[in-house]
């Protein structure tokens, strides 16, 4: 064991190699009895491509590269793509991400567009496809631009015919409800195709805070008809609605605090549990539930951490899938007996998981993780609570630095850098991420922070941001700072934030509100207020300040209190600030406009802006770039000595 500095510890784990690993799969689906799902590729332009696994166990990625399947409705998009067993083969309609055309693809031939291109605002999207073989249709969500404006922009459920005739005609694209709400999910079918359900919402609402279940009855012309709320509404949040074998409609509704699940017609849940069995609705398409025929439910659920389950809904018993996964994502799928999932823990990443429920055997079909390093290489987490303000509970997540050859000297505490997740209605999972592990195994500690407002802790933990946010994400980010620091875990003159999108603006307003933080590194994000909620943001999220803040007409001075644009003259610690160029959430102009206003103040900082990269960063070279960057910030700020990085040029 040799004793160096914490921050000098070499490492295998490069920049190179977390960047290779970034992302996850996701959406899996069932093509007669085949697994597909959707895999990322980072060092292919950061596209995705739809991975196939045949009956016999081997695997193919489907669709080569330029094909990109993504949907870009919502702009977090949603689920991209649909498919069936036909005799000659299968037959899957995909969202291409370049165009957002929804396409037909068959194996041997070129994927031919089912959509046309609209030349208006953002154009025409698609998401949630389900395929209707009998009507000869694909029943999906059309996002349609009607201005060149981010919220001139109408939702509907949509019927695509699948023999190419709307491809160059929007009008043979038949609309199934007009738009009567701001935003919908696409509309599930009755086993009897009798009856329709999805969930709707409207400004200023977002889909966490309150929605309705809608059902119809569905015409022989297939036509939804009569349409009528049957649960939900502004302070109750359905997460998912789906079809039981028997016509039971089940949902997933937090009236209780929790997102339970229940059935229509029913006042209590079908496992009444302060757990969640949904989330937030970021992407269209989530599935946290998939009734099986038998009668049962495939569940994900939990309380801070995701389980995948059996449910019976006669008992409320819930019997977990055995094996070393800690984590699920709201990704399911079933077929006969077969459940898919996504999964991953402490000690591995995210790979597609298959859960037979007759015999409980769980087994790794997909995506499987394989430890490019030696595993002692990786972070040991601890699961922490921290006591903030008024004596709150903050759930976080700490991984000290670590490494099988290296310690530091007895007489050193590490430098740790507190992460602050996006949303910021969303949480961080404690699994295994080589970006945490790229600084872990340097010597540099991370505290992932699940600050209130947080999900997976129910509804009252959520609700604690409603109007606070700039406070309570602030100041539960410094509780866990100062915390490791009192209790001599970490170097209180080395602490740094960091965080993307909402993260990134818990990072930059952390670093206007408090001197806790020697230096930040604050990725594609909210830095103005009044500009973010007057048009600098795509519709999805327009009006989510009026939650956040409070209604603008109302407190229009906390827009500007609470914005680190407003405030730039408080920052003294150094920072790094790293942009996409093509991102409409959170646009360049907040990051040029904050750094007009650090212009002549002499804060050392730097400002990197990566052409082709959207809201998050999703190509390797720039995963790459902004690690050594990251890290190279740390080093300058704390006096490390990492080998092998490139010096970031700070700018005063």
């Amino acid at each position: 064991m040799r004793t160096l500095s914490y921050g000098s510890w070499p490492s295998p784990i490069d920049a190179a190699l977390a960047a290779a690993h970034d992302g996850h799969p996701e959406f899996a689906g069932f093509v007669g009895d085949e697994a597909w799902w959707t895999e990322p590729r980072p060092t292919e332009g950061g596209r995705r491509t739809l991975v196939r696994r045949r009956a016999d166990g081997t695997q193919e990625s489907v669709l080569p590269a330029p094909w990109n399947v993504r949907s870009r409705v919502i702009e977090y998009g949603g689920q991209p793509w649909a498919g069936e067993m036909r005799p000659e083969g299968p037959f899957v309609v995909f969202v291409n991400f370049a165009d957002q055309r929804l396409y037909a693809y068959e194996p041997g031939a070129e994927p031919r567009p089912l959509t046309p291109v609209s030349s208006v605002g953002g154009g025409l999207r698609w998401v949630d496809p389900q395929l209707r073989p009998e009507r000869g249709e694909v029943w999906c969500v059309m996002e349609e631009f009607t201005g060149d404006g981010p919220t001139d922009v109408r939702r509907v459920a949509v019927a695509v015919p699948l023999d190419g005739s709307a491809a160059q005609d929007r009008g043979a694209v038949r609309e199934l409800t007009g738009a009567r709400h701001r935003f919908v999910t696409g509309p599930r079918l009755s086993p009897d195709g009798g009856q329709a359900a999805w969930l709707a919402w409207d400004h200023p609402r977002m889909p966490w805070d309150g929605t309705e279940l809608i059902l119809s009855d569905v015409t022989e012309d297939g036509t939804l008809h009569a349409p009528r709320v049957v649960a939900g509404g502004p302070e109750e949040s359905i997460a998912q609605a789906d079809w039981a074998a028997d016509g039971t409609l089940l949902y997933a509704g937090d009236r209780t605090g929790w997102w339970n699940l229940y059935r229509l017609g029913r006042e209590t849940p079908v496992c009444t549990r302060e757990e969640e069995f949904g989330g937030p609705l970021w992407k269209i398409g989530y599935r946290w539930f998939a009734p099986l025929p038998s009668g049962l439910v495939a569940v994900v659920h939990g309380r801070g951490a995701t389980a995948l389950g059996i449910l019976d809904p006669e008992t409320g018993e819930v019997v977990d899938a055995a094996g070393p996964w800690t984590e699920f994502t709201p990704t399911l799928a079933v077929h006969g007996s077969r459940v898919l999932g996504v999964g991953a823990s402490p000690r591995s990443a995210y790979e597609v998981v298959e859960l037979d429920f007759r015999t409980g055997r769980a087994r790794v079909i997909g995506a499987a993780h394989d430890d490019p390093v030696d595993a002692a290489y990786y972070p040991e987490p601890q699961i922490r609570t921290f006591t903030g303000p008024a004596g709150r509970e903050i759930h976080a997540h700490v991984y000290p630095p670590h490494h099988p050859d290296h310690v530091a000297p007895g007489d050193e505490l590490p430098p740790y850098v507190v992460w602050a997740h996006g949303g910021p209605t969303g949480r961080a999972p404690l699994v295994l991420d080589l970006e945490i592990a790229y600084f872990t195994s340097r010597g540099i500690g991370v505290a992932e922070v699940n600050y209130g407002g947080s999900a997976g802790h129910g509804r009252e933990y959520r609700n604690r941001l409603r109007e606070q946010w700039g406070v309570v994400d602030v100041e539960d980010c410094a509780a866990v700072a100062v915390a490791l620091a009192e209790e001599g875990t970490a170097d209180r003159r080395r602490l740094a934030i960091r965080g993307g999108s909402a993260g990134g603006w818990t990072a930059a307003a952390s670093l206007t509100a408090t001197d806790v933080y020697a230096c930040g590194t604050i990725q594609y994000p909210i830095l103005d207020l009044t500009g973010w909620g007057t048009g600098e943001t795509h519709d999805f999220e327009s009006q989510y300040l009026e939650s956040l803040i409070g209604p603008l007409a109302e407190v229009p001075g906390r827009y500007v209190e609470r914005s680190p644009a407003e405030h730039a003259d408080r920052i003294t610690a150094p920072f790094l600030l790293l942009q996409g160029l093509d991102d409409v959430i959170c646009p360049p102009a907040q990051c040029e406009r904050f750094l007009s206003r650090i212009a002549g103040r002499r804060v050392p900082h730097a400002y990197i802006a990566f052409e082709g990269e959207g809201h998050g960063f999703r190509r390797a070279d720039t995963v790459v770039r902004a690690l050594e960057s990251e890290l190279s910030l740390y080093a300058q700020v704390f006096g490390l000595n990492p080998p092998g990085i490139p010096t970031l040029e700070l700018l005063k």
